[in-house]
């Protein structure tokens, strides 16, 4: 007998061996857990904070949530970038309260008029010609590791950041079976074509696993599996390395009606066309490729129940001259988008009842999700691969020990396209 997701677990009873277990419910609850995350996932990673082409100008800024911080990235006078956290040094105000703006020459507290040049250096305050002996320099904004990587600015809010190349570049390589297949798309040549901004009211962890599997497709994506037919069998597509959902035969293009898109983006190979590809970037960033345009989702955990996504759509730029009507193409992945999140949300609140207390299960082809929720556990102060931590289990912030979190091993891939190699762990996403 397979055992009801309220009882597997809960008595001491293993799930079926077609069932694995998930995270205990408190995991999407916990404000304990939550700020965990924050500071040792969020905190301590790569996170894709903005779109380059969104600061045009020297002065332009943006303020974004990374983790427990606001973090400043703007466009300094030589045409780079800069990331600072978003607090005066005088009393700790919050420097910019807008979330996009641009100033001429400084970046100024609305407090006391503390003043920063674009480069974060303290150039003026009340009173600082009478204080000879205060180092501009150290009293300067304090900065935030950056990187640019595919049309976007990348931040790292960690002392010494782990490796851009192995987490962030060596994830989509991973998923597409080499760094010249995203290449190809040219995506730092794309231009905006359209951004939707999304207020979740549900854990990050929820939207991650919605995205890694595709048991739910044939359910709720009736658009999206029309296009895509193969993602009505369940499997999870993008747990195989270099494998792309095909196109159906009657469909014409990535649109909500199949109707046709927009000619081939220019460095697509033949066996990139009429296919399409979804990556996960952990902890927050979602691409999906398609022949004709890319959407890029970063997610920003607000709370243990809210996270918001924004999503960008992509075109080649004579797409966007030309004035294209890009409503049929944007609709698609907006109605995926609006069904995921729903589905999401419906989710979030039995995260904390007594049904979901020690978890709820997964079916073969979501089994692959485990190795998700053992890369979260491992991060976590107490993890497996952090003994001896000073916020080991146990103390208030701690989310219990990894025996109790009752994370299973994966126990072998699910099935999907013959001719696809399982990745380790299946680190990548599957709408």
């Amino acid at each position: 007998m397979t055992l009801a997701p309220e009882t597997a677990g809960a008595t001491g009873t293993a799930p079926a061996a077609s069932l694995a277990a998930t995270l205990p419910g408190a995991f999407y609850t916990d404000p304990g857990t939550f700020r965990q995350e924050q500071r040792h996932i969020f905190e301590s990673l790569w996170c894709c904070a903005v779109r380059a082409a969104d600061l045009p100008r020297p002065g332009a800024f943006r303020t974004v949530q990374v983790g427990r911080e606001s973090v400043l990235v703007v466009r300094d006078r030589r045409g780079g970038f800069g990331a600072y956290l978003n607090v005066c040094r005088h009393r700790g105000a919050r420097l910019c309260t807008e979330e996009s703006g641009e100033v001429r020459r400084n970046l100024q507290c609305p407090y006391h008029a503390w003043t920063y040049d674009l480069d974060g250096r303290l150039v003026a305050a009340p009173n600082l010609q009478r204080m000879p002996d205060v180092d501009r320099a150290e009293r300067g904004l304090l900065p935030v590791r950056l990187r640019e990587w595919l049309g976007y600015v990348w931040v790292c809010l960690a002392d010494e950041p782990p490796s851009f190349e192995e987490t962030v570049i060596g994830a989509v390589s991973e998923r597409l079976g080499g760094t010249e297949a995203i290449g190809r798309y040219g995506i730092d040549g794309l231009e905006l074509g359209r951004r939707v901004t999304y207020d979740v009211r549900a854990n990050w962890k929820l939207i991650v696993e919605n995205f890694m599997e595709c048991y739910h497709c044939a359910t709720i994506h009736p658009e999206l599996t029309d296009v895509l037919p193969e993602f009505t069998d369940g499997f999870a597509a993008q747990y195989y390395v270099g494998h792309g959902a095909a196109f159906a035969d009657e469909a014409e293009g990535f649109t909500v009606d199949g109707s046709g898109g927009f000619a081939r983006i220019a460095g697509i190979e033949e066996s990139q066309d009429r296919r399409y590809y979804a990556v996960t970037v952990r902890p927050q960033v979602f691409l999906n490729l398609v022949p004709d345009h890319v959407i890029v989702h970063r997610m920003f955990p607000l709370a243990a129940d809210r996270t918001v996504v924004e999503c960008d759509w992509l075109y080649a730029p004579e797409v966007i001259a030309s004035g294209a009507d890009l409503s049929r193409s944007v609709e698609l992945f907006h109605r995926v988008n609006t069904q995921d999140f729903a589905a999401c949300e419906r989710t979030q609140p039995a995260m904390d009842s007594r049904a979901y207390r020690a978890g709820g299960v997964l079916v073969p082809s979501e089994h692959h999700i485990a190795g998700f929720h053992r890369w979260v556990i491992r991060l976590l102060p107490g993890g497996p691969e952090a003994p001896g931590s000073p916020e080991a289990p146990g103390s208030p912030e701690a989310p219990g020990s990894p025996e109790a979190r009752g994370v299973p091993e994966v126990p072998g891939a699910p099935a999907g396209p013959p001719a696809a190699r399982p990745r380790d762990g299946g680190t990548s996403a599957s709408p």
